[in-house]
């Protein structure tokens, strides 16, 4: 088991990289997003290129995002149902969920995304817009993201094994307020305050 933990490390830390660079993205496609539309006021011209490549790096933040969403336990659940749950059977639902769902559907999308990738790629597929990009960098997020996908799937399975044979801490236990719960209190906060100034 230890051997698999370090392969989990490993990967963990692969997908955290990836992420951070898709966040990183996600301020570029702000950027070109800005200068693009200050550029359109200003001199009254724009470029195909420049809002094509605003949807590559959305569909790249999405694409490469979707396995750091899965480390970071940021992915859409019904709470409500699973909190009522003992932490095995969360558990085991999840390794369900993984084994039943996760992997066909990433193996489904990397077999349908590739031949998609592989045809844009040798023909030179581009965009009909004029001064449009090739269409095969982003046809080529598609099984990458899918790969990335099922490899942090695999990670995750590797964590939840671990805890069920007690190898290692739940992954699914909150280590604190989320992120949004953080926000709330912020804002609970702020308002607080502002409502103590007016008095």
């Amino acid at each position: 088991m230890s051997l698999l933990l370090k392969l989990s490390r490993l990967i963990d830390a692969l997908t955290n990289l990836i992420g951070k660079l898709a966040m990183w993205m996600i301020l570029a496609t702000t950027l070109i997003s800005a200068g693009n539309a200050i550029i359109r006021k200003l001199f009254g011209t724009s470029s195909n290129a420049w809002l094509e490549i605003q949807w590559y790096l959305f569909a790249a933040v999405f694409m490469l995002g979707s396995g750091y969403a899965f480390l970071r336990n940021a992915h859409v659940r019904i709470d409500f149902i699973s909190s009522r749950f003992s932490a095995r059977t969360r558990n085991w639902i999840d390794v369900g969920g993984i084994l039943v769902f996760v992997f066909p559907l990433c193996y489904l999308l990397i077999s349908l995304g590739m031949p998609l990738f592989l045809n844009a790629w040798n023909s030179g597929e581009t965009s009909s817009n004029a001064g449009g990009l090739l269409r095969w960098p982003v046809y080529a997020l598609i099984p990458m993201g899918f790969f990335l996908l099922f490899v942090q799937s695999i990670s995750e399975l590797i964590k939840r094994f671990a805890f069920l044979t007690g190898n290692g801490p739940d992954p699914l236990a909150h280590d604190g307020p989320s992120d949004e719960e953080l926000l709330a209190q912020q804002l609970l906060e702020e308002e607080a305050l502002r409502l103590k100034g007016a008095n």
